[in-house]
């Protein structure tokens, strides 16, 4: 678990969103991208939000 929220330099499947999020909390990788291509499914802003976090989460060892 890490203190802050990054995209890691590896182990990343698209953009390390999923992967950032699950280093966070302490969560399985794995868990979280099942969940989020779940969630995916049922209409609603997750795309939109999954390029957002894109976005705006630096990645890891990068300074904002």
């Amino acid at each position: 678990m890490t203190n802050t929220l990054s995209r890691p330099r590896s182990g990343r499947l698209l953009a390390g969103v999923c992967a950032g999020i699950a280093d966070r909390f302490g969560w399985s990788r794995t868990g979280v991208r099942v969940l989020w291509v779940v969630l995916s499914l049922f209409p609603g802003p997750l795309w939109i939000a999954y390029v957002v976090l894109w976005t705006i989460m630096p990645t890891q060892g990068q300074r904002r």
